[in-house]
């Protein structure tokens, strides 16, 4: 009885594991992909924070010296670029504006 039910519906029952197989393999690679995401999110803030500590840093130290030299101000700008394409945008900004306006030389 059992092996005629399968002989006759063979294709569902093949279908319907492949389908089974299929969902379980999805739901584990959504929660690897998910857990991924998170990590790297975490990545992105820690690397974020660490670049506004650098312009603040570089302020500090530039507005005590109240001159900022070319190389600098060159190096500045690639830490900000890198600090706002992950999304940073506040304090630093200005902090980066007050940089690139002090004058080059004592």
């Amino acid at each position: 009885m059992f092996l005629q039910f399968v002989q006759q519906y063979w294709m569902e029952l093949l279908f319907g594991a492949i389908s089974s197989a299929l969902g379980f393999l999805y739901r584990d690679i959504h929660k690897r992909l998910k857990a991924e995401q998170r990590k790297n999110d975490a990545i992105a803030a820690g690397v974020q924070s660490l670049l506004r500590e650098s312009i603040v840093q570089n302020y500090n130290k530039y507005q005590d010296r109240e001159y900022c030299p070319i190389y600098a101000k060159e190096s500045i700008k690639r830490v900000y670029e890198a600090y706002h394409n992950l999304g940073g945008n506040d304090v630093a900004t200005k902090l980066y504006n007050t940089l690139l306006a002090m004058p080059e030389e004592p």
